[in-house]
């Protein structure tokens, strides 16, 4: 969700506006280690009421150039009869998947002769003009610059060093559904299609992935996959009475008082990239440019 970013200025605009632009370049050049990695692209935002639809064709009408298009109710009566607003149109927004992307980065690394090491890191102390890690396998390592993206852990790492840095966590749950009625073979439906809060991503025929981040904290409410499935009584009915295939969880870092994501340079040698929220794949090939700069500056 990039050119829908309701905000035209600042630094969350700046952030999505580069990574839009260099998310095409990303993915072909990691083709080369796995071909199958694609950008799959549209996205269909529902709008929830007259407000919010002249909100968007405010936004559609800023951002042609980019590819955005209000859609009239009837346009998208077939895909989602419950939008009764209308929907905006992103034609460069999408989704890419994040495994097949995991896969391609880290062969990538593997070719630039990155050394992973699968271990965690207990303890960051300065040494000298240096930064050492202590890992809890024993033993520790020096280097000139330490890059933080640990998300929740971050604060654990830098408190010792004097540094604040409050984040809480916020849980995003996802299914897997497959549909006993309804679309199947996704062929008139976007990339991916937003309802509030709420993700649908067609995954194969029959076959849809449903994902929201809405609870603070850590533990799912008591009946959370009636509430995804529902999506607050607005889901068309094929979706009520789809089978759950697979159910999984994680938390989201989300910065207190700050926007996100962090991104600082501490103390030299001492880079902080993290707290992305929701927006962490997003956002990742203008946070690493971010971050490259940041390595270079003196």
């Amino acid at each position: 969700m990039g050119h829908v970013f309701r905000r035209t200025s600042g630094r969350g605009w700046r952030l999505r506006r580069r990574s839009m632009q260099l998310w095409p370049r990303w993915v072909k050049a990691l083709q080369a280690f796995e071909t199958c990695l694609t950008l799959q692209t549209g996205l269909l935002q529902i709008a929830a009421d007259r407000d919010a639809a002249a909100r968007m064709g405010a936004l559609a009408e800023q951002r042609k150039d980019l590819g955005l298009e209000l859609k009239t109710s009837d346009q998208v009566r077939t895909i989602w009869p419950t939008a009764l607003h209308g929907a905006l149109h992103s034609r460069a927004d999408g989704r890419v998947d994040p495994l097949r992307l995991q896969i391609a980065l880290r062969r990538a690394l593997l070719q630039e002769s990155v050394q992973p090491v699968a271990t965690r890191v207990e303890q960051l102390e300065r040494n000298g003009s240096r930064w050492r890690l202590h890992h809890a396998i024993g033993g520790s390592t020096c280097h000139d610059s330490v890059v933080i993206c640990s998300g929740l852990s971050a604060g654990a790492l830098l408190e010792p060093l004097g540094h604040s840095l409050p984040i809480s966590p916020v849980l995003g749950q996802a299914l897997t559904l497959q549909l006993r009625e309804g679309p199947s073979t996704w062929m008139q439906w976007p990339a991916v299609l937003v309802d509030q809060s709420f993700n649908l991503i067609p995954d194969g025929p029959g076959r849809l992935l449903l994902g929201a981040t809405v609870e603070p904290g850590t533990d799912a409410a008591d009946n959370p996959l009636a509430l995804m499935r529902s999506l607050n009584d607005s889901a068309p009915e094929w979706l009520r009475s789809a089978r759950v295939i697979e159910h999984w969880s994680g938390l989201r870092a989300r910065p207190v008082d700050r926007p996100a994501p962090l991104l600082d340079v501490l103390e030299p040698g001492l880079i902080v990239a993290s707290g992305h929220y929701r927006n962490g794949v997003l956002l990742a090939p203008a946070t690493a440019e971010w971050v490259s700069t940041a390595l270079q500056e003196p």
